[in-house]
């Protein structure tokens, strides 16, 4: 009875994906988005405490904040689109506001990443 439960999931998850790819759009980065974050830009920011982050922008099903992959969707990622260096911004929580400033985008991984 488990291998038939299991074997439902596999397929379930394959139908999704499958469907997933049907939709895909490959999307590179163009000379106008230099300098600013758009999808798929690697981020550097600076917290309040003087901390650096670095995050890549990637699609609501390719995030792992283990690997520094953060969502598109995310509330972060949302306050980060179209910003620049030096841009300061806020970002509401459940814990509360936090502010960064961004300190680097670039759309090739950073130095310290590799």
């Amino acid at each position: 009875m488990y291998g038939k439960k299991r074997l439902r999931e596999i397929d379930r998850r394959v139908r999704f994906l499958t469907k997933r790819l049907e939709q895909l759009q490959v999307v590179y980065p163009s000379a106008k988005q230099q300098g600013k974050v758009y999808f798929g830009a690697w981020v550097q920011l600076e917290d309040e405490a003087g901390q650096l982050k670095h995050y890549r922008l990637v699609g609501p099903d390719e995030f792992d904040l283990r690997v520094n992959k953060l969502s598109i969707d995310s509330p972060l990622a949302r306050a980060l689109l179209g910003k620049m260096a030096d841009d300061e911004i806020q970002v509401s929580t459940p814990t509360g506001n936090h502010w960064y400033t961004i300190t680097a985008v670039s759309y090739q991984p950073f130095a310290e990443l590799n």
